[in-house]
């Protein structure tokens, strides 16, 4: 995180009484939880020795910070969250799906007005997490600073994680178009004129495949 982003997190900490907060990954941003959480947990690898790192700044408040070390793919479902969550910053592994991995087990956790910070939306398989997140009734997008989106839970009741219905996520309201566009068109075209449809849609067809 830039420094302009740490303040921001440290800004959004501070309007929060903070009790509970989890963070994956280990770096600038734990020395800042450290202040402004009484009990902070991080999930990281330590391979690129950022825990290490972490632990020793003089900057860190030992006190109130647990460390999880291991995979998040792991460690995540295995550890038993016994308080709701002020505040969550998802920044542990990059590569789809575990982003998304994170954010099913921590989302149900993070209570009204909880705070969720997603890192390095630049990046493709989050920037995906981040459109059907900010798209999602249950959070609110404060800012985007830099490479960061800052985002609220709202009052709107939780998506059940143990469910599918899809159909309620804001950003499955829209279907894609190319795959979904003869259903749509069922819908709205009457029956006694659909056999004419069908037949100039064989002739383009029939047409494409002659002039490849």
């Amino acid at each position: 995180m830039s420094p302009a982003t740490l303040i921001k997190l440290a800004q959004h900490l501070q309007a929060r009484d903070v009790q509970h907060s989890v963070e994956t990954g280990a770096g600038a941003s734990t020395l800042v939880f450290s202040h402004l959480s009484r009990s902070h947990t991080v999930f990281a690898l330590n391979s690129d020795e950022s825990i290490t790192m972490v632990l020793r700044s003089p900057s860190l408040n030992r006190q109130v910070t647990t460390f999880v070390e291991g995979p998040t793919q792991k460690t995540l479902p295995a550890h038993s969250f016994r308080s709701p969550l002020q505040a969550v910053l998802l920044d542990g592994p990059h590569a789809y799906p575990f982003p998304d991995l994170e954010y099913f087990y921590l989302y149900p956790r993070i209570e009204l007005d909880g705070l969720l910070v997603i890192d390095d939306i630049h990046i493709p398989s989050i920037q995906n997490l981040f459109q059907v997140v900010a798209h999602d009734d249950m959070f609110r997008l404060l800012e985007v600073c830099g490479k960061t989106a800052f985002l609220r839970r709202t009052d709107a009741p939780l998506f059940d994680p143990w469910g599918d219905n899809w159909w309620l996520q804001g950003f499955n309201r829209r279907t894609i178009w190319k795959y979904s566009w003869r259903d749509r068109m069922k819908s709205v075209v009457p029956e006694s004129v659909r056999p004419l449809f069908r037949k100039y849609a064989d002739r383009v067809r029939l047409l494409m495949h002659r002039h490849r």
